[in-house]
């Protein structure tokens, strides 16, 4: 990806970076740290300095990316201290308020909690390793790598297949048996009622509304 004119890269302490977001699925946080492991001294480098966190600087001069947070933490928990910030947008003259007003008009902040209900901007932590597991995300990401639905442009496109599921599936299921509870996910996915999704690969049913 090319950088314009208005996009710069910086170097950060991953500690530093701001989510913004209030979860994570933490399986896929897992999963991205086994991947890790696996890598050598000399990959580990490259990736780092060719993966670019999306961030915006806010208030406070402090960088809020936009995308990547199960990444982030995952390097957060394997030690790692540096990230790069492919810096999209210098907010940080605005007040909070609407710093965070803008954030929501151009679909980078989703402040939502673990049940899927909308929380307060002051519930978004201040530091990836204070992220939240929602289960539900974990699925939706593991429904998506499964084939469930396709990869979508959407913004926070995972999460909206989560609070789909939620309802459908108990979290005790998930818990208990995440492999059944990912086999009953992939079913309810190409269902009618979830073809409003992002990336939804079910058929159209003949007299159905698209």
């Amino acid at each position: 990806m090319a950088l314009s004119n208005d996009m710069h890269l910086v170097a950060v302490q991953l500690e530093r970076l701001r989510p913004t977001q209030i979860t994570v699925g933490y399986r896929e946080v897992q999963a991205k740290r086994r991947h890790w492991e696996t890598l050598g001294h000399k990959a580990r480098a490259a990736a780092i300095d060719t993966h670019w966190f999306p961030a915006v600087l806010g208030p406070g001069d402090e960088y809020f990316i936009v995308d990547h947070h199960h990444l982030g933490l995952a390097l957060l928990e394997e030690g790692e201290a540096q990230a790069r910030v492919m810096l999209l947008r210098d907010l940080s003259w605005l007040e909070a308020e609407i710093f965070w007003r803008m954030m929501e008009h151009n679909q980078w902040v989703h402040p939502y909690g673990a049940d899927g209900k909308r929380c307060d901007y002051g519930r978004i932590p201040g530091a990836l390793a204070r992220l939240e597991d929602d289960p539900y995300r974990s699925l939706a990401g593991a429904m998506r790598a499964a084939g469930g639905y396709a990869k979508d442009a959407t913004p926070f496109s995972e999460f909206l297949w989560a609070d789909y599921l939620r309802p459908l599936i108990k979290p005790a299921a998930i818990a208990d048996n995440f492999d059944q509870a990912l086999s009953n996910a992939l079913v309810l996915a190409h269902e009618q009622p979830a073809r409003y999704l992002p990336g939804w690969s079910g058929k159209v049913e003949a007299g159905v509304n698209a």
